[in-house]
């Protein structure tokens, strides 16, 4: 069997995904090593089920997944590490020595999102998440769901999950998992733009290149972890630049939630002006 045959098998008709293989994250940034381990241990009855109702609508398994209808436990774990085996290989060879990148578009992300809650409530945080989404009196009705369900978040919370793959909201696929919501996360489009140019002016020359860059781009105001995405550097170069341009009084810092806010103050305007 190629491996590739039962990666792809893993997907639904309707682009459903087993619910076992997304496991709710029990800390903010784990690793994928850490949710794998997560995987290996699900109750093999689960990954029946899962299995059976990404495939719902095809009306009949893969043939590579036939073991999850064999009789007896030995088959399914013997199917369960071998699609844990090949999902570490997938990301070591396509994911890993990408994801500092893609990561901080997930984390600017959840900043902006934050922002919105904070604002404006759960009405804002929705507003631009997708058209599919709306939130109306308490309640958060998904549009062009794969399955007709109905589920309770009242004290139980709603984890809202970014994803770069996403096309539209993806709750779980089965009622009984807790409530989650991954969706698409802002930035896709700009994941691989290249950074802005710096031009040989006198203001590169007087703050020099990093600086100058940094302060053109706080026309709006932009977390550290934005514009470390938006440069492709790591959060704790921007705020040594950051720190500097705030002490000069070229930029003005507002708190936001549990994070700050950076946007060129007057005199920063006249500077760049």
């Amino acid at each position: 069997m190629r491996p590739s045959s039962l990666l792809l098998s893993l997907v639904g008709e309707s682009r459903a995904l087993p619910d076992f293989l997304t496991p709710r994250p029990t800390a903010f940034a784990p690793t994928v090593e850490e949710q794998l381990a997560v995987v290996r241990e699900t109750p093999l009855d689960l990954v029946r089920r899962d299995m059976l109702a990404t495939h719902t609508q095809r009306g009949q398994l893969p043939e590579v997944l036939h073991e999850v209808t064999a009789p007896g436990d030995t088959p399914v774990r013997r199917l369960l590490d071998a699609v844990c085996e090949l999902l570490q290989r997938y990301w070591d060879l396509a994911f890993r020595s990408m994801w500092p990148q893609m990561r901080l578009v997930l984390e600017a992300d959840i900043t902006y999102r934050a922002r919105q809650l904070a604002t404006g409530g759960a009405r804002l945080l929705f507003s631009d998440m997708h058209p599919n989404l709306q939130w109306q009196d308490g309640v958060l009705h998904i549009d062009k769901m794969i399955g007709r369900h109905r589920v309770a978040a009242s004290g139980r919370g709603l984890l809202l999950v970014p994803s770069l793959f996403a096309y539209k909201p993806v709750p779980p696929l089965s009622p009984e998992e807790p409530p989650m919501l991954a969706y698409p996360s802002r930035g896709i489009a700009t994941l691989w733009a290249e950074a802005p140019v710096v031009d040989a002016t006198a203001l590169t020359s007087l703050l020099g290149a990093p600086r100058a860059r940094l302060l053109g781009m706080l026309g709006d105001s932009l977390s550290t972890v934005e514009i470390a995405r938006r440069l492709k550097v790591t959060p704790s170069a921007v705020s040594q630049h950051l720190q500097v341009l705030y002490a000069t009084g070229l930029v003005a810092r507002a708190r936001d939630g549990r994070g700050v806010l950076y946007r060129r103050s007057p005199l920063g305007d006249q500077l760049t002006g």
